[in-house]
């Protein structure tokens, strides 16, 4: 770029700074309480737009001057819908409330926005020597974070393309742009950052060999082909800070030639559809994208493609085919997609969380993103928690730190007293891990030792009363169905795979099967096309080699170890604790299997029981007469008196 245009580009972005700033500064400096709602997909699902439709309303009834700010999700899912007020007046700093229902917004409103009282009774945390917390982001979990991707997430309207500039958004992009790409790809490299889609693929090679290829017509493609169960990471950041994933594109395509972009995006996630379109929208209004960018002589078009929801089209060049509207089923490999990808051209395809990096790794240089992580898995990796866990939600950690750090220390350990039993991190593709693995390093290589992998980031935590060949059968279940049937080993080997865990669970598996099980997941994995089939067994594999114990019980004992598989387990009422006179458990139940004996006492129709559980739930502690055992054989039989002979 000549110094002209140099300057014409820095001229250009100045002014959109400016402006953007200037309109921050008018909104922090209004004397007046903000209140800030989290009104991502997560917080709308429990109860965010009440939340913001209560607040509107009491702020009228109570003619309280203040200001409503919408922001995105900063991670603490289970504490939606959150709120966060800044009261000027009050003497305190920001303040994070949880669960904040329509009632608790007209309450906050009068006594905390007009009387100034804080109701500290309803803020999120507790004490840490006898002082309250108010600001999440002086929560001791956040020393054990390390928001990189995730840093302006829940803090910005992800609506706004004015905040996002005035909190130095785009300024990467405008000194990228005075820079040649072969700086940017070596920069990218030396960072050592890898693919955050699940392969762990090194970035800045996979730019190098876009970039180098002879032909010039080349393509990026935005992967947010989210289809994980429990994964949310990717949706989570289009709908909080689109922008940041926007100009990690814009530079991507600058520094590997290509002039036309795509987010692939499923559409069952509405509102992620929404404000990334809106997004390129507004930054195709300031300049950011279109013709000349920022009065440089680079041009770059992105447009919004709407998946159907496949599974598989997460796998490269599934994803090719699915655009360019086939069936999405994988191809071989080679040629890559960087060689020939979508349309026959030369296609660069990175996961949203690998391109929301990209924009901190320049930022801040190769080197400070080095220092993040570990030699061979440098930065920070996001999760997103779920299960049986105190604290589910997104979390943003350096790698190396340990699944027992993630699980206890940040997202609060196992509710209920409940022992820990598993984790299944990586997706429905990843594996099984026990609690003597839980000082296991989170990152690429180390996961890969136990048999498990990164994947894109989903995470689920299990209890103690958790069936592991369950768990593996629901697994084999939804990558079975997911499969686009291409390849014989994953198309039939799979039917098979979950044919024995479904019989195993029934209480009919046979000598044999734990080994014909071993033997059919190798196959599959050798014999596979693509990923999806590749990992599919996984979850077999691994539950086998931690948690051979489970297996061994339903096929020689047919018991569940975890009384969880429903043929294997009964229901039964211990006469000697039975209350005479209750009915809770007669009216809970939804086929008349409780029944009364000759004493007025309940017993279960083991014929008639569906074992829904719904009596075990229904009986009063103080009782606790409901007893759940397994094998179904342990259950004592009660005979059922006759009914009474109606008359006529």
């Amino acid at each position: 770029m000549n110094p002209a245009n140099k300057v014409h580009t820095n001229s250009q972005y100045n002014a959109l700074r400016q402006k953007a700033e200037k309109k921050r500064q008018a909104f922090l400096n209004e004397p007046v309480p903000k209140i800030h709602i989290g009104m991502a997909t997560c917080g709308i699902a429990a109860g965010a737009l009440d939340t913001k439709a209560a607040f509107e309303d009491a702020l009228a009834r109570h003619s309280v001057n203040a200001r409503i700010h919408t922001v995105g999700c900063i991670g603490h899912c289970y504490a939606e819908p959150y709120v966060i007020i800044d009261h000027p007046d009050s003497g305190f700093p920001p303040i994070f409330y949880h669960e904040v229902t329509p009632g608790k917004a007209g309450m906050l409103t009068n006594l905390f926005l007009k009387e100034g009282d804080p109701r500290f009774e309803h803020v999120l945390g507790a004490t840490v020597q006898n002082e309250m917390i108010p600001w999440i982001m002086d929560f001791p979990r956040f020393n054990l974070e390390k928001r990189v991707v995730m840093e302006k997430c829940g803090r910005i309207d992800p609506e706004d393309i004015d905040e996002y500039i005035a909190e130095d958004g785009y300024s990467t992009l405008a000194d990228i742009l005075q820079r040649s790409p072969e700086e940017i790809i070596k920069e990218i490299k030396d960072s050592g950052l890898r693919g955050r889609g699940g392969a762990g693929f090194s970035t800045g090679r996979k730019w190098e060999l876009c970039a180098n290829t002879s032909q010039n017509d080349k393509l990026l493609i935005c992967n947010a082909d989210e289809g994980d169960p429990g994964a949310y990471m990717d949706r989570t950041i289009l709908e909080s800070n689109p922008h940041q994933v926007l100009e990690g594109m814009i530079i991507c395509a600058y520094a590997v030639g290509a002039d036309k972009a795509i987010v692939y995006v499923r559409a069952e996630y509405p509102l992620a559809v929404k404000i990334i379109t809106q997004a390129i929208q507004q930054a195709k209004e300031l300049g950011l994208l279109g013709h000349h960018i920022l009065g440089s002589s680079f041009d770059l078009d992105i447009d919004v493609f709407q998946g159907s929801g496949a599974f598989v089209c997460g796998e490269e060049t599934a994803l090719i085919r699915s655009i360019e509207g086939f069936r999405g089923m994988a191809r071989h490999r080679p040629p890559y997609p960087v060689e020939r990808g979508l349309w026959g051209k030369p296609t660069v395809i990175n996961n949203v969380k690998t391109l929301a990096t990209v924009v901190p790794v320049l930022s801040n240089g190769s080197a400070w993103y080095r220092e993040i992580g570990t030699e061979n898995s440098p930065g920070t990796a996001i999760f997103s928690v779920v299960g049986n866990v105190v604290h589910p939600g997104l979390v943003e950690i350096p790698m190396g730190v340990t699944l027992r750090t993630l699980i206890f220390d940040i997202c609060g350990g196992i509710p209920g007293k409940k022992k820990f039993k598993a984790v299944q991190i990586g997706g429905p593709s990843g594996g099984c891990l026990p609690e003597e693995l839980l000082d296991t390093p989170i990152d690429f290589d180390s996961l890969t030792e136990t048999g498990a992998m990164m994947g894109s980031g989903g995470m689920v935590v299990m209890d103690e009363d958790t069936c592991t060949v369950d768990i593996s059968r629901y697994f084999l279940d939804f990558t079975q169905k997911e499969s686009c049937g291409k390849c014989t080993f994953c198309r039939i080997g799979t039917f098979h795979l979950l044919s024995i865990l479904e019989r195993i669970t029934k209480g009919e598996g046979r000598d044999g099967d734990i080994e014909q099980l071993k033997q059919l997941s190798e196959d599959i994995k050798n014999g596979s096309l693509c990923g999806l089939g590749k990992t599919a067994p996984n979850p077999v594999l691994t539950s086998l080699r931690y948690f051979i114990d489970d297996y061994e019980a339903h096929i020689k004992e047919k018991r569940c170890p975890a009384m969880m598989c429903r043929p294997l387990i009964a229901y039964y009422i211990d006469l000697d604790k039975c209350a005479r006179g209750c009915d809770a458990c007669v009216g809970c139940c939804p086929v008349e299997a409780v029944f009364n004996t000759s004493n007025r006492k309940k017993g279960i129709d083991q014929i008639l029981c569906v074992k829904c559980g719904e009596c075990l739930v229904a009986c009063p502690p103080e009782y606790d007469a409901v007893i759940k055992v397994s094998p179904p054989e342990l259950a004592p039989i009660l005979e059922r008196p006759p009914e009474p002979v109606k008359k006529a």
